[in-house]
C-alpha cells in the first residue's frame, strides 16, 4: 500500500472530492490502487464501498465480481444482505412508538410480546424493551433464533436454556434472538408485516430502495454470498431465500424472525450510506425527512452496555475505538453467510463509511475478521482530515 506525504494528501483527497468519477484524477486511481490491494490480500471475491462527508456522498468504488462463476462485475446499485447492521433499522423503527409515547424502553418484554419472557434464574426481575436493544436481556442463542418458538414457554418445555445466569441489566450478551423478538414486538404495534413497516417508514420516506422480503425486491441486483472454509469459497444459497411458503401461516406479531429483523436488511451500499447519513443527522434523511427525533437518535447512539474494553453497545447501534487508532466511531458490523459490512461514522469529523464484501478470507484483524479494518482506516485516512 502506497504511502503519500501529508501535504500531497491533502491535494490528493481535493481532487477526490471535486472529481467524484472513478477516473476523474490520479487521486482516485490512488486510492481505487490501495482499495484492490486489500481486496487482493483477503482474496475478497467483491467489495463495495461509499464515503459520506458532509452530508453528501463524495466517493463510491466497486471492485472485483458480484458473481464469482459467472465474472460478473459488482455494479452501482447491487443489493446486499448486510446482517446485523440490520439491527439499527429495527431499533430505529421501535424509537418512533417511544418517542410518541406509545411505549416505553423500560417497558416489560412480556407485555409488549403477549407471553412470558422472564428468566427462571430471577423470575423477580423484568426484562425490558431496553434490555433487548441493548443486548443485556440475559437472552442467549444457544438454542438458536429463527423462531420464537425456542423462548415461548407453552412451545417448548426446554425455554429455560434460552437465558443466561447473570441477572437481566447486568452484562452484555451479544443475541440475535433479542432482535428476532423485537422485530414481532413491532408488529404487535403495528399489525402489519415487520419488512412492510420498515419499508414505508424509514426507506421510502428516505427515497432507498431495499427492504427484509426478497420476494418484493429485484432478484437480479442480489449480490451472491460465498462462505470461505478450507481454502474455498462456497456458494450461500440461503441468504435470499423466498419466504412464499413460510408466510402461509404467518401469524403478525409472532412470525416476524422469518424475515430476519436481526440481520435480514437488502440494501445497496448506496443507499445503506444514505440511512447512515440519517444518524449522523440525529434523525434527518439527507433529503430533508426526519425519521426520529433528535432525542430518539441520541438515545440510540448513548452507550448502555460495556461490550468489549474499546467498544460500547446503545440501541441497535455501537460505539467503538477499535477501527481506526483509538478514534470513536459510531455504527454497526455485520456477519452472515459469508458477507461481511462495516456502517461507522466519525460524528466529529462528519465523515461515514460503508465497506461490504461477499466473500473474503476470515483473518481476524483485531477484533473483526476479514478486510474490514484496514479498508474503515484507509477511507477514513484519506476522508477524515481533508
Amino acid at each position: 500500500m502506497k504511502i503519500i506525504a501529508p501535504i500531497c494528501k491533502l491535494l490528493a483527497v481535493a481532487f477526490v472530492l471535486l472529481l467524484p468519477s472513478p477516473k476523474a484524477s490520479f487521486a482516485q486511481q490512488e486510492l481505487i490502487g490501495d482499495l484492490k490491494d486489500i481486496a487482493e490480500q483477503y482474496e475478497a471475491i467483491g467489495l463495495s464501498v461509499a464515503v459520506v462527508k458532509d452530508n453528501k456522498i463524495v466517493f463510491e468504488e466497486n471492485i472485483g465480481y458480484k458473481d464469482k462463476d459467472a465474472k460478473t462485475p459488482l455494479s452501482h446499485g447491487d443489493i446486499f444482505r448486510i446482517a446485523s447492521i440490520s439491527k439499527s433499522f429495527t431499533a430505529t423503527a421501535l424509537m418512533q412508538f417511544v418517542e410518541r409515547g406509545e411505549i416505553s424502553l423500560d417497558d416489560a418484554v412480556s407485555d409488549l410480546i403477549g407471553f412470558p419472557v422472564v428468566n427462571p434464574n430471577h423470575p423477580e426481575e423484568t426484562i425490558t424493551l431496553r434490555m433487548l436493544l441493548s443486548h443485556t436481556s440475559s437472552i442467549n442463542d444457544s438454542q438458536k433464533y429463527s423462531s420464537l418458538d425456542i423462548i415461548n414457554p407453552d412451545k417448548n418445555p426446554d425455554y429455560a436454556k434460552c437465558y443466561s445466569k447473570p441477572a437481566p441489566g447486568t452484562k452484555y450478551r451479544y443475541c440475535n434472538l433479542n432482535y428476532n423478538m423485537a422485530g414481532a414486538i413491532l408488529e404487535k404495534l403495528t399489525g402489519v408485516e415487520f419488512s412492510t413497516y420498515v419499508v414505508d417508514t424509514i426507506l421510502k420516506p428516505l427515497g432507498l430502495y431495499g427492504g427484509y422480503d426478497a420476494d418484493k425486491l429485484d432478484a437480479s441486483k442480489f449480490v451472491p454470498l460465498y462462505r470461505y472454509r478450507n481454502g474455498k469459497f462456497t456458494l450461500s444459497k440461503p441468504a435470499y431465500r423466498s419466504l412464499e411458503k413460510m408466510k402461509e401461516n404467518y401469524q403478525i406479531g409472532y412470525s416476524a424472525p422469518i424475515f430476519s429483523p436481526t440481520g435480514g436488511m437488502k440494501i445497496s451500499t448506496s443507499d445503506l450510506a444514505k440511512y447512515m447519513m440519517m444518524h449522523i443527522n440525529y434523525g434527518v434523511g439527507e433529503n430533508g425527512q426526519r425519521i426520529i427525533s433528535q432525542k430518539s437518535s441520541e438515545i440510540m447512539q448513548s452507550a448502555i452496555a460495556k461490550a468489549s474494553e474499546t467498544a460500547d453497545y446503545g440501541l441497535g447501534i455501537r460505539l467503538t475505538r477499535d477501527f481506526v487508532d483509538g478514534k470513536l466511531l459510531i455504527g454497526h458490523t455485520g456477519s452472515a453467510f459469508g458477507l461481511f459490512s462495516v456502517m461507522m461514522f466519525d460524528r466529529e469529523k462528519n465523515v461515514g463509511i460503508i465497506a461490504i464484501t461477499n466473500g473474503s478470507k476470515r483473518v481476524k484483524v483485531g477484533n473483526y475478521n476479514s478486510l474490514l479494518k484496514p479498508t474503515v482506516e484507509l477511507l477514513y485516512d484519506w476522508f477524515a482530515d481533508e
